[in-house]
């Protein structure tokens, strides 16, 4: 099927005059509002279903609420429709695709901190009960293990409490299981499959106001001992990042904010696991914090960071440099959520601005 953008290109390559000429087709990389969600929300999941579709999970809504509700947005005409409803709503939570094409949703806060799970199924289009979590935990991390398993680490659990503890999920038997807890409870801290199948765990937070501590340190999971064990730790202390394994198998972390959520950075660090190491890398020409999740490895290797600002930046990993992409986004929208497309592309949705004022928005990144 032709894009919007091919058949842009034929439609000018047609038309004799500049007077009847429509508007300039896409530009080779770009962002673009391309649809409405049936409901604003941000702090929910985007999740690439096998079929090409991205389905939208739950949310914070307007009022501080949590939604039950979900969408597809289907990339081909860019349309959004509902689809089925949660059991329980919930925002805080993460959704991971199963090789099978199922999704598993899992924990999340909607007034009380969650350890039910739900499992999505795109040949019925429904939401129904899977099992437990070990404990309940919101603002948590999801990581899929090369054995099929899902490991959960810390978020914040009952009575507002900062969680060491870790999880284990198998889809196969919807058993979960907790494995050894984390060297100091987390939450806003990101996590990154290791190409030999550990986990690293990076950053983050414990505690309120006056009382928070941001980390630098970071952490490695062994599916093998079901421990973590120290790793080296990052040159600056951060909350609120993302991260994303490079084609070569090191972990680009960026973003994130200190301890007064007043400070953002603009800045990089490159993980080697080879030598457990943090590198200084390239800074990017945006402050952005409340990230997680929206930061997108390309199929060529670049890297696409999503929101936190008004405009998309293109990482080159070949040239270790970062540059703006033409158009953008109408906030800095941050707790958005980010899914990559069949087709190269990128789907962007929800999230709030500075005033708290929460979108439906869906925008789409376009690379030809």
């Amino acid at each position: 099927m032709f894009s919007t953008r091919l058949i842009l290109l034929c439609a000018l390559a047609s038309l004799p005059t500049a007077a009847t000429r429509p508007a300039p087709a896409i530009t080779e990389q770009s962002v673009r509002r391309v649809a409405t969600l049936h409901t604003a929300r941000a702090v929910h999941t985007a999740t690439p279903l096998l079929s090409g579709d991205i389905l939208i999970v739950g949310g914070m809504t307007e009022g501080g609420g949590a939604a039950a509700s979900a969408e597809l947005v289907d990339p081909r005409d860019n349309s959004t429709r509902d689809v089925g409803s949660l059991v329980t709503a919930r925002h805080g939570h993460s959704a991971t695709l199963l090789p099978d094409g199922r999704v598993l949703v899992a924990g999340g806060y909607n007034g009380d901190y969650l350890a039910s799970l739900e499992m999505y199924d795109p040949s019925s289009k429904r939401f129904r009960p899977a099992g437990s979590l070990a404990e309940p935990r919101s603002g948590h991390t999801a990581t899929m293990l090369p054995d099929g398993r899902i490991l959960f680490t810390g978020g914040v659990g009952t009575g507002w409490t900062f969680l060491r503890s870790a999880g284990l999920y198998d889809p196969a038997t919807a058993r979960s299981e907790s494995v050894g807890s984390m060297t100091v409870p987390r939450e806003s801290h990101v996590a990154a499959l290791l190409e030999d199948g550990r986990v690293l765990i990076v950053g983050g937070h414990a505690g309120r106001r006056e009382n928070m501590v941001v980390y630098s340190s970071a952490e490695i999971f062994s599916p093998t001992t079901r421990q973590f064990t120290p790793a080296a730790s990052m040159r600056t202390p951060r909350h609120k990042h993302d991260a994303v394994k490079l084609h070569d198998g090191r972990i680009l972390v960026l973003g994130g904010a200190d301890r007064t959520d007043r400070t953002y950075f603009a800045t990089t660090e490159i993980y080697n696991p080879r030598t457990d190491r943090f590198d200084t890398g390239p800074t990017m020409a945006n402050e952005r914090y409340k990230i997680a999740g929206t930061t997108v490895v390309l199929p060529d290797g670049g890297v696409l960071v999503t929101s936190g600002a008004r405009t998309a930046e293109l990482f080159d990993a070949t040239a270790q440099r970062f540059r703006e992409v033409t158009g953008g986004l109408s906030a800095a929208f941050r707790f958005a959520a980010a899914a990559p497309l069949h087709d190269g592309d990128v789907l962007i949705t929800g999230g709030y601005d500075d005033r708290s004022r929460i979108t439906n928005g869906v925008w789409r990144f376009e690379h030809r």
